[in-house]
């Protein structure tokens, strides 16, 4: 388990985690991305941007 990086909560990670995924924060709905494993280190996902067909 880790920490939300947004309201504290605690993080639930399953044992094949890998850096790119991204996770929810079951208490704040906060979409966060694993940019390590080991030590863990989590940051807030990036907006998906809206692609109009350029």
């Amino acid at each position: 388990m880790v920490d939300c990086i947004e309201c504290g909560a605690d993080v639930s990670l399953y044992d094949d985690i890998e850096a790119g995924e991204i996770l929810d924060c079951g208490t704040c709905g906060v979409e966060l991305e694993v940019l390590n494993v080991d030590p863990t280190e989590l940051d807030t996902a990036p907006e998906l941007q809206q692609d109009w067909g350029e």
